[in-house]
Order: C-alpha cells, then structure tokens, then sequence
C-alpha cells in the first residue's frame, strides 16, 4: 500500500486516493452481503431489523478503533450512524418480503 509520503505529487496522491476509494466500495459491497445474511437469519428467528443494542455496540466498537488510529470519533459515529441506517432499512425491506 502507497504511504501519503511516497506520493511524490498530486497526480500520485489523487490515484492513491482513488484506488483506497475502490477498496472501500469493495469493503462496502462485502458488509452489504453480510447485511444480507443477517435479515436472512432475521426473519428465521423472527428478529428485528434494528436491535438497538447492537447497533449502540457497534457504534461503540468503531469509535474505540478510530480514536485509536487518530481518526475523529465523532465522524466515524456519523458515518457508521448513517450506514447502520442504510443497512437497517435492507434488512427491513428482506423482512418485509
């Protein structure tokens, strides 16, 4: 993996960027089938879409892990908030089906 400091100039670090862009969406897709998988095992169980326990554990677990790379906790929260949402309302449509 390219360090920020062996980017020798703009046009480096933007192709840099855009390959841990496609690492992410990889990532992403990745978490979707899981999100896939959990409203499966859901509607077997007869489960909620949201468990809000979980979701706070999870939220908890992301903010320990960026606080402790350096990242702002407070904008990891927001953006897991916002993908736990996104993920909630899959499983709620799977659930519904």
């Amino acid at each position: 993996m390219t360090r920020p400091a062996d980017c020798a100039d703009m046009a480096d670090l933007r192709a840099a960027i855009d390959a841990l862009d496609a690492d992410l969406v990889t990532l992403l897709t990745r978490r979707a089938a899981f999100i896939d998988r959990a409203a499966e095992l859901k509607s077997r169980n007869r489960l909620p879409a949201r468990i809000d326990d979980r979701v706070e554990q999870v939220v908890g677990n992301v903010r320990k892990l960026a606080a402790a790379q350096g990242l702002d906790p407070d904008l990891v929260e927001r953006l897991w908030r916002e993908m736990i949402d996104w993920s909630i309302a899959r499983e709620e449509t799977a659930l519904q089906a």
